[in-house]
């Protein structure tokens, strides 16, 4: 028997209004869950709704419509003395590590913020030293802490980040496109810190990038989003070996094989035309006016996400559902 999902979102949509009567679909009819210890990947172009996506979840927006529920519990319809002790479990890892951290703070005092807020811990003294101890586990020495975020490179601040994000004890964190900010040489570093961390202290994690190669050595399941919409759901070995969206082919082709004679080999695809616009999406499927196996009825049917596969969901008229 299957363990209920830590976090299920269902048929969620965020609509930003955008004047004269329209509307920008940033999240449209998006349902997905994530089992808890799980790394669940959310990739797709710039632009597809994933950042939006990851902080509906932490009700840095409230929804258009859908719900996202956090061991059963709504998160956007939670009652007051829930919320406090609800918000602690989910926390953020932010895409820019130099404009997320205060830098009038030390970087002591930025991790205890939350600690603070929150009243956890009776004493500044206890504080200072889960401080020190959350900068020893994302590798930064504590004797850091006195200093302040602008004297640190990228990859540093990310782990204060990292770091602040754990001062609450959360469950679960949204780790919005952690290492886009980072140089190559570092991104690898923060995601074995992560890896490691999960491990350690028994962490769940959506993972945002625009990575695919990347977001291949984290995650256990993978979404593929693509104009506020979800493409394509399965395992991270399946969705590598055998993709079955043409989106995701697509993305996957983009991604260099360290084989030169591999590289010159395979097939590239290129998507013709521009993304359209999430004010004015196209009709039935989004990915239409790109697909290059797209046919009539992909114009008129919106495509519903349904298992074709165990384990695989994907949205396209190509495959039919099993029965």
């Amino acid at each position: 028997m299957t363990a209920s999902p830590l976090l299920e979102v269902s048929g969620l949509k965020m609509h930003f209004d955008a004047g004269r009567k329209k509307a920008v679909k940033a999240v449209d009819g998006v349902s997905f869950h994530i089992q808890r210890g799980e790394t669940f990947g959310l990739v797709g172009e710039s632009g597809c709704g994933k950042s939006t996506l990851g902080r509906v979840i932490l009700r840095l927006y409230d929804p258009t419509a859908g719900s996202v529920s956090y061991e059963g519990t709504d998160i956007h319809r939670a009652a007051p003395d829930q919320r406090s002790v609800l918000f602690r479990k989910l926390q953020m890892i932010f895409q820019d590590p130099y404009a997320s951290l205060n830098p009038r703070l030390t970087v002591r005092e930025i991790i205890m913020e939350p600690m603070e807020i929150h009243n956890l811990y009776n004493t500044r003294k206890a504080r200072l030293m889960m401080a020190d101890e959350l900068l020893e586990a994302v590798g930064l020495h504590p004797d850091f802490g006195s200093r302040y975020p602008h004297e640190f490179s990228g990859g540093q601040r990310q782990r204060i980040g990292i770091a602040r994000a754990l001062s609450l004890h959360p469950e679960f964190i949204v780790a919005d496109e952690p290492i886009s900010a980072l140089d190559v040489s570092v991104q690898a570093q923060v995601v074995n810190l992560l890896k490691r961390l999960q491990k350690e202290k028994g962490l769940t994690f959506l993972f945002i990038a625009h990575d695919l190669s990347m977001v291949k050595h984290i995650s256990d399941r993978i979404g593929v989003m693509y104009l506020g919409r979800m493409m394509e759901i399965t395992e991270s070995a399946a969705l590598y070996k055998e993709p079955l969206h043409p989106y995701t082919k697509a993305l996957l082709s983009s991604i260099p094989i360290p084989d030169p004679l591999l590289e010159d080999k395979r097939e590239r695809i290129i998507l013709k035309g521009e993304l359209p616009s999430p004010v004015n999406p196209p009709s039935g499927c989004v990915f239409r006016t790109r697909c290059p196996e797209a046919m009539e009825l992909c114009g008129k049917v919106t495509p519903e996400l349904e298992e074709v596969k165990t384990g695989r969901f994907v949205a396209c008229h190509l495959y039919k559902k099993e029965s």
